[in-house]
Parts: structure tokens; sequence; C-alpha cells
């Protein structure tokens, strides 16, 4: 924070000025839409109908903007994927459904600001060092996740990568999918990734989390749906 900042409430730093959080929301979006280039102060200001010289109040450069980008995306991103490799299961087909939650989830892991972070590393040293890094950590914890199961070194780092590099040629092709295109290919992904195929209530208990059912074999329908189609009570 710059030196006239300090000494502020954060009621006084609010307002008109805007804040903190209100500028890295706009550095955000702007870098998901358009890239690092897009994440200036004066496009910012214009994004946010502030004056330019409001930004210095809550930092003290672009680089200070950039950093704390970064650092979400390193919380959310990083965080969100070790957090859900370290979540509670019974089986190994269970633990590999947590990290799925992270592809279908952006409040777990946002694919596009992933992206976008990759996008910027092409320019940028600094963020190409940052992503070696998370990328190592994030093997490690779905690696760690294998073992927990029993798996064996070697055989865990492998298909710890195969997961996750699988993901990430999603993100880099930029790959749509239909939720339930994605939701009939898992059982298929989790056997491949485990070497064991995932029991139904597994499957059930994963699919219900996003508000579907398998009504048939590859046939979703909404919970909302099933609900409406039950019969009334005499």
């Amino acid at each position: 924070m710059s030196e006239s900042a300090k000494g502020r409430s954060k009621t006084q730093d609010s307002g008109w000025r805007g804040s903190p959080e209100g500028w890295l929301e706009a550095a955000y979006d702007a870098l998901k839409e358009s890239g690092v280039d897009a994440v200036r102060v004066m496009p910012l200001a214009k994004r946010l109908n502030l004056s330019r010289t409001s930004f210095y109040w809550f930092f003290q450069d672009r680089e200070q903007l950039l950093a704390a980008l970064l650092a979400r995306w390193k919380d959310k991103n990083t965080g969100g994927l070790v957090k859900q490799c370290e979540s509670y299961a019974e089986s190994i087909s269970e633990a590999i459904l947590n990290v799925f939650e992270c592809w279908i989830n952006p409040e777990l892991f946002d694919s596009q600001f992933e992206f976008a972070v990759r996008s910027w590393a092409l320019q940028s040293a600094e963020v190409t060092t940052e992503i070696a890094a998370a990328d190592e950590a994030r093997i490690n914890a779905l690696a760690t996740m294998f073992r927990r199961f029993g798996y064996e070194h070697d055989a865990a780092d492998a298909r710890a990568r195969t997961i996750y590099l699988t993901q990430i040629g999603y993100i880099s092709m930029g790959t749509a999918e239909d939720i339930t295109v994605r939701f009939r290919r898992i059982p298929q992904y989790v056997s491949i990734f485990t070497g064991k195929a995932p029991k139904k209530r597994e499957l059930d208990r994963f699919f219900g989390k996003f508000g579907y059912a398998e009504k048939e074999p590859g046939e979703f329908v909404a919970l909302a749906d099933t609900f409406e189609e039950a019969p009334s009570a005499s």
C-alpha cells in the first residue's frame, strides 16, 4: 500500500475510490476476458468508473496488482485442487470423484482463470516459474492421494500425471462439454485413472452434488425435474 494510504481505515479507503477488492476483481475479469495486456490502470479505472489516481490509494503500481492476481490464482486453483485431493474418501474412486469436482465447480477451480494465467506465462518468466511450482504441488497432491490408497510410488506418480495432464489439455484446448456429456465419460475416466470401476452409489453421490441423477445408463435428468415428475402423496 502506498504511503498516503497508511493509517486509513477500510471504510475511509472505500467509496469514491473503490476498494482493493474491487480493483482486484476488475483485474481478474479483464485478465480472463482479454489477457494480461488488458490489466492496466486506465482501462480498469474506466471499467470501475473511477479515477486513475484512485488505484494508487490501494496499490503501489501495476506490478503489485499483478502479484495479487497471481496470489489469487494460487489460493483458488492450487489451493482448491490440493484440498480436494486431501478430502475424505472411502475408496480411490471416490477420491478421484472428489478431484473431478474441481473440473465442474468453478468455485473450487477456475478453468478460465487457469487458461488466462498460462497464457500470461508466455510473456513472463516469473509467471512461468510460478506455474511450474503450482504444477509440481498439484501433481504431488494427486500422487499422495493415490499412495494413500495403496498405490506404489511410481504408479501413483504416473496416474497423477495422467489425470493432471489430461485436464490441463482440456483447459489449453478450450474444450467445452455439456455437463451431461462429461458425466457420461466420468465412469470410464475413473476406470482408466485408477484401474478400478467406480461403484454406482459413488457415481450417484457425485452426480447428485451437481443436481443430477442417472435415470438410465448414460442418461441424466436434473433432480428438480425428477421431483416434479414424482406423484403426490395421497
